[in-house]
């Protein structure tokens, strides 16, 4: 099937096959998935489900966005929504990014069902019975200001561990070092919400006691990681939580949105999000299926894979498996897990929270096909070291092996099997008879049945990128079957040979794209239909599929009609290379602050000249000449923006425009100026009334939506966009004061001449600071009263 065997009727297991139940790790639901994640889980597991199915294994792919815990709180408060809204918004995202992808799973749900709160609770309950809980007494953060206890990522700090000491880690987990941490362990640590220090105070929690657990989970640990070929890293990762010594760890939190604990005296806790979201994947099961102990609760007939991004792994080594060994209950246990290292972007980190990277919803607008994004995201796939993408490397990648190897060998053998008789075949499979003892062939044969050997033994052991690199190598030696038989002499001076050559060749073609539908199934889908053959992929061994690779002639029959060859990869030049690189340069904030310049700036050269067609007029008809224009040869800084403190005196809802306002602006000597400004989605309108504003004067007025707006509000944004604040001078300064910035001395322009692109120029390096003051790269912006500032984003573009 198109969609690589997936079905729409639940599968359960099946006594006597392979009964394969595979999950990724659950993206959490608070931003869009970068390559880094995609490549990580949810990519890499698509690739094994895939081959599963290829095999004719009984397995199913389940996986979901992780959607409850404190990000989500923190993104709502961002947003200004409640935390199932955020949920909902960037579920549909990660939806649509994965769909693009071609991730086939066979269950893609969520945490935050009635389901998750079922099996969570049920877990929690054996467990209590069991006793493998306990209750203490822990110092947690407490802010003032707020009046709440601080979950883990409402708080930020420095790094305690020498040798880090970064200056941005999260209350959970240090993002540079990977230390898991406790946010009392902080330095110098801060509310994410207000950026006010809070202080230590006493709450009651309740604990899993991994130490008493050790004993039975260090069995699971020497016999499964050995059995089920876990990766190196993931090993490492966990002989060093054995060896550093388990702790007891904390399974409930101060939060509202998660699943309620069932304890009375916890009952206005919920549980933390690691002891929770890992039983994710259980509940997501019964989503798909009413039968879903049938797969969790049967490890004889059972094997589980897991996909990860290495900083999840002691998640799914260490406390997943003492949850379920600590119910006592016979659930199936990861038998084998695959871990990735990090893919870095370009020379820096892949960052959600930084905006940084190439991200899902980014390749969607490139005009790069699917099939090579995955096929560059597995060939760069981290599996035992840190990789990195750069679009370099991926335009060599796609020129070099897809489209000169790849593309070149198909193409070449299906488009001389489409030419008419007289050249080729008439778009019709030659028969072969003594391809048997056609030496050039027999020799090809041996070699890709030793080929498809490794294939399914690296597969097997869920080495994908040597899987791929395996599969492409038969690809090599189709074209050097080609090159070597010279089949267009063959086919004027030995008929027979070529017509051997031709469907070996053609038999070729339809194994590497069986071989590579795992990794990059729309290939797969378009060669199959060139071939003229429905999407149905199968390798089985039950059917002699693999056997049958060792007599490549006998795979196509003799009279097929194949169907239309066309070109299967485009050459990516040097100039789009260099278009993306630009595109994607910087955060996704600088991205959107270049895009929001760019296309005022379109606005402003769109704009009817009717007044300076007056003008003319005018001057035409008195004999007068125009007022000289402001000179264009100054150097471009600062002092050439009028920007002045302005107060707002209303503002109103645009009449034709749902996300624009229309503010009247006193922007001194008796001056109110109409702005037009798109903040609905960030700012409400109640909070835009009477406010203190920096505002851009001398920007060419430009109709919006039939309004004229003539001034710009300038507002800084968060790194990923959701969140926008109003740059604010002081109360005490002045309306209609310019706003300076010391060392920029000199009269500003009359008006900026677009064409130029001066507020462009000097609009990258806009920003606010550590401390919130709106800065030109280092300098601030002045009044007489102070500076100006933002409420609470820091290293923000302003514009």
């Amino acid at each position: 099937m198109e969609d690589g065997g997936k079905s729409d009727v639940p599968k359960l297991p099946i006594p006597g096959k392979r009964n394969i139940l595979i999950t990724s790790a659950l993206p959490y639901v608070n931003n869009v998935p970068h390559l880094g994640n995609i490549i990580g889980c949810v990519l890499s597991a698509d690739v094994y489900a895939r081959y599963c199915r290829l095999r004719g294994y009984n397995a199913i792919y389940i996986c979901g966005t992780d959607e409850y815990g404190t990000a989500t709180e923190t993104k709502a408060l961002e947003e200004n929504c409640t935390p199932k809204e955020i949920c909902d918004k960037y579920h549909a995202i990660h939806n649509e990014v994965y769909d693009w992808f071609d991730i086939s799973f066979d269950k893609f749900g969520r945490t935050s069902t009635p389901e998750q709160t079922e099996v969570c609770q049920a877990i929690f309950k054996k467990l209590w019975e069991n006793k493998w809980l306990s209750e203490n007494t822990m110092k947690q953060l407490y802010c003032d200001t707020c009046k709440k206890f601080l979950a883990d990522r409402l708080v930020e700090g420095s790094c305690p561990f020498d040798g880090c000491n970064y200056g941005s880690a999260r209350g959970d987990q240090c993002e540079n070092c990977g230390k898991l941490l406790d946010p009392t362990e902080l330095k110098d640590p801060k509310c994410k919400v207000c950026q006010n220090t809070p202080r230590i105070r006493d709450t009651d929690h309740l604990f899993i006691e991994l130490p008493l657990l050790k004993d039975k989970l260090e069995e699971y640990i020497k016999e499964t990681s050995v059995a089920g070929s876990w990766s190196q890293n993931a090993i490492q990762t966990t002989n060093a939580w054995l060896r550093d010594g388990l702790r007891q760890r904390c399974i409930t939190r101060d939060l509202k949105w998660g699943v309620p604990v069932p304890h009375e005296k916890y009952k206005e806790k919920v549980f933390y999000v690691w002891f929770d979201a890992p039983i994710g994947y259980v509940s997501i099961t019964s989503c798909y299926t009413s039968e879903w102990e049938k797969w969790w609760k049967n490890p004889e007939n059972v094997e589980l894979y897991q996909f990860m991004g290495k900083d999840n792994v002691p998640f799914h080594t260490v406390m997943f498996p003492s949850t379920q060994l600590g119910t006592g209950e016979n659930w199936t246990l990861m038998k084998t897990i695959s871990v990735t290292e990090y893919l870095n972007y370009e020379d820096g980190k892949f960052s959600k929270s930084k905006g940084v990277g190439v991200f899902g919803n980014d390749v969607k607008d490139t005009n790069i096909p699917v099939e090579v994004w995955r096929y560059y995201l597995l060939t760069n796939r981290p599996e035992v070291s840190d990789t990195s993408f750069s679009w370099k490397d991926l335009q060599a990648k796609l020129n070099g092996e897809l489209l000169s190897n790849l593309g070149n060998f198909v193409n070449r053998v299906l488009s001389f099997i489409a030419k008419p008789e007289s050249s080729g075949y008439g778009s019709v499979i030659p028969d072969a008879p003594g391809a048997e003892s056609h030496p050039l062939t027999i020799s090809l044969a041996e070699k890709v049945e030793k080929l498809v050997a490794e294939y399914v033994e690296a597969m097997e052991k869920v080495k994908l990128k040597q899987g791929l690199k395996t599969a492409m190598l038969i690809s090599n030696e189709g074209n050097f079957y080609l090159q070597a038989n010279q089949f267009w002499k063959l086919y004027k001076d030995d008929k027979p040979s070529c017509a051997i050559v031709i469907r070996t060749a053609a038999g070729l073609v339809h194994l590497i794209a069986q071989l590579l539908e795992p990794f990059i199934p729309s290939f797969s889908c378009e060669v199959f239909k060139q071939l003229n053959l429905p999407p149905h992929f199968s390798l089985s061994d039950e059917r002699g599929e693999v056997l049958l690779a060792s007599r490549p002639w006998e795979i196509l029959p003799p009279s097929h009609r194949i169907g239309t060859p066309q070109p299967l990869f485009k050459e990516l030049v040097d100039e789009e290379v260099q278009q993306y690189r630009e595109k994607f340069a910087g955060s996704q904030a600088d991205r959107r602050a270049r895009d929001e310049a760019a296309n005022l700036t379109d606005q402003l050269n769109k704009t009817k000249l009717s007044d300076a067609k007056k003008q003319k007029a005018s001057s035409s008809k008195s004999g007068g000449k125009p007022k000289p224009q402001p000179a264009t040869d100054r150097e471009v800084t600062m002092a050439r923006l009028d920007i002045r403190v302005g107060k707002i005196l209303k503002a109103e809802r645009h009449p034709r425009a749902d996300a624009l306002y229309v503010e009247e602006i006193d922007v001194g000597g008796g001056e109110i100026r109409t702005v037009v400004s798109g903040l609905v989605n960030y700012i409400h309108l109640e909070e835009m009334q009477n406010r203190m504003v920096c505002v851009l004067c001398n920007l060419k007025p430009a109709k919006m939506r039939d309004i004229v707006s003539q001034a710009m509000v300038l507002a800084a944004s968060s790194s990923d966009g959701s969140k926008v604040e109003l740059v604010e001078p002081p109360e005490s300064a002045i309306i209609g004061e310019r706003v300076t910035f010391p060392g920029f001395e000199g009269e500003p322009d009359d008006l900026l001449n677009p064409k130029k692109k001066i507020f462009e120029t000097l609009a990258v390096d806009l920003h606010t600071n550590e401390n919130l003051v709106a800065c030109y790269k280092d300098v601030p912006f002045t009044t007489s009263a102070g500076v100006c500032k933002v409420s609470s984003i820091s290293n923000g573009p302003v514009r």
